[in-house]
């Protein structure tokens, strides 16, 4: 067999690796060029920043710059005058978003790289400095800009992981209000799932205004409260201390300010989500009703949610098996809904971290998975797979057949892969998402699994016979 060698005109073979596997496609390399002529570097730092421009631009081609406001706009300046067109800088903590967005406000055309890419070579830290490194390696096209969604896309981010933090900052003082009933000796979490539920709210603060009466506790239970108001009586009998009353009264006030900020937090994501250009119209392409029988999340916000998304992305996400709203949001956030800027499905889902990331040597795998990254959308998409294994879909099942072959390690990457396929479809192709049919499904898998054991069967001479 043989290929054509790319770019050469000529014809060259293929090379099989030791092992007898598939022959390898050889390309010819193109010699080392300048690209980017008028490519610039910058090494940011919290109190200076060095930026290097190409010889022969200025009387020095490095110059060191402060990181006042005021001197940012004078290396913007300075490399215009320069005739820098694209700059080339690393993501050094969040010291690079002043001076990215200046810059960006000025029409640069850059690339905000990962450090330990540019640092793979060694032994230019004695030679060079970085914003040299960086603009010479820029120059030669030898730089992969990171992602970076578009600036409205990064405020909702900024808004929404606060919002993240609130939820998770007044998690803690649940904590310290069970604590302290536990201390106390009253077992409420023992007998309603979630103190801060209907029931378990307005037992607390009445233990905090001054009640102390089992009995009259548990008449604030809740109609759809499991256990009974004995039961619930039964376990608020304990010792009412000074000390762990005046915890839990503490605890209380922090977690309704916490709360109180959530819902000033969620009016000005509202607000921020009327700005986006519709992708549709609800008059002529309403919203479906939702399948989904789900308890309400306490965390999801108090407008509809499910609306801004649909009209903010034209489809609705939330269709896929094991997307709420929340997660659906997260992943929004975090990649934006322009779906261009991956090349393709492959690539979104190894951008993510979902995909299969073989490291092979002289035709050998050295090692199997996929590559280390965080990212919160990474997290959303497996979350989504949790809460499909957990359902009777489609993904669900797919779900579930890895996990009896490979374990749940596995079956949650495969399926949160499989989910991100559907989500960048969805939104590439702007498709309503169906979920195909358990019964086929099934049916594909029982069939396959015949076929499988029949070929089996033939190699070792024996008949497969269904069962009377």
């Amino acid at each position: 067999m043989t290929v054509k060698q790319e770019g050469a005109g000529g014809v060259g073979k293929g090379r099989k690796s030791k092992k007898g596997g598939k022959k390898r496609k050889i390309t010819k390399l193109d010699s080392l060029k300048q690209l980017n002529l008028n490519a610039g570097g910058l090494d940011i730092g919290a109190a200076e920043i060095y930026a290097a421009v190409p010889e022969g631009r200025d009387e020095v081609s490095v110059r060191q710059f402060d990181t006042f406001t005021a001197d940012l706009k004078v290396l913007a300046d300075w490399l215009e005058a320069c005739g820098v067109d694209t700059v080339a800088m690393e993501s050094t903590s969040v010291y690079w978003i002043p001076i990215y967005e200046i810059l960006e406000e000025r029409g640069f055309d850059l690339y905000l790289v990962n450090a330990r890419q540019v640092k793979n070579v060694t032994g230019r830290k004695t030679d060079v400095l970085d914003c040299q490194w960086l603009q010479q390696l820029h120059t030669y096209g030898l730089l992969r800009g990171s992602f970076r969604p578009r600036q409205e896309i990064c405020e909702l981010r900024t808004l929404l992981r606060h919002r993240g933090n609130l939820i998770r900052w007044r998690a803690a003082h649940i904590q310290h209000m069970q604590k302290a009933l536990n201390l106390m000796n009253l077992h409420l979490t023992n007998v309603i799932s979630d103190i801060t539920g209907v029931t378990g709210m307005k037992i607390v603060r009445a233990i905090v205004v001054g009640e102390r009466d089992p009995k009259v506790l548990a008449q604030y239970r809740d109609p759809n409260c499991k256990n009974s108001e004995e039961v619930i009586a039964k376990s608020l009998e304990g010792n009412y201390s000074s000390e762990h009353l005046f915890v839990l009264q503490q605890a209380l006030e922090l977690y309704d300010i916490y709360t109180d900020k959530i819902r000033t937090c969620d009016v000005e994501v509202e607000k921020l989500y009327s700005t986006f250009e519709p992708q549709v119209d609800l008059v002529e392409e309403p919203l479906k009703q939702s399948k989904k029988n789900r308890r309400k999340n306490k965390n999801v916000p108090e407008y509809d949610l499910r609306t801004y998304l649909y009209q903010m992305t034209g489809v609705d996400l939330t269709a896929i098996d094991g997307l709420d709203v929340l997660t659906v949001q997260t992943i929004i956030s975090e990649v934006g809904t322009d779906m261009s800027k991956w090349k393709s499905v492959k690539h979104f889902t190894s951008w993510l971290g979902l995909a299969p990331e073989n490291d092979i040597s002289g035709g050998k795998v050295l090692r199997r998975g996929t590559k280390k990254v965080k990212s919160r959308a990474n997290l959303a998409f497996r979350q989504g797979a949790m809460g499909a294994s957990r359902g009777q879909s489609v993904l669900g099942a797919f779900y579930r057949r890895i996990r009896a072959r490979h374990g749940p390690g596995v079956a949650n990457v495969a399926t949160a892969h499989k989910i991100a396929r559907i989500f960048y479809t969805m939104l590439k192709e702007r498709q309503e998402y169906i979920s195909p049919d358990t019964a086929d499904y099934k049916a594909k898998q029982k069939e396959r699994a015949i076929k499988h054991l029949k070929r089996k069967a033939t190699r070792l001479g024996l008949q497969v016979v269904p069962a009377a």
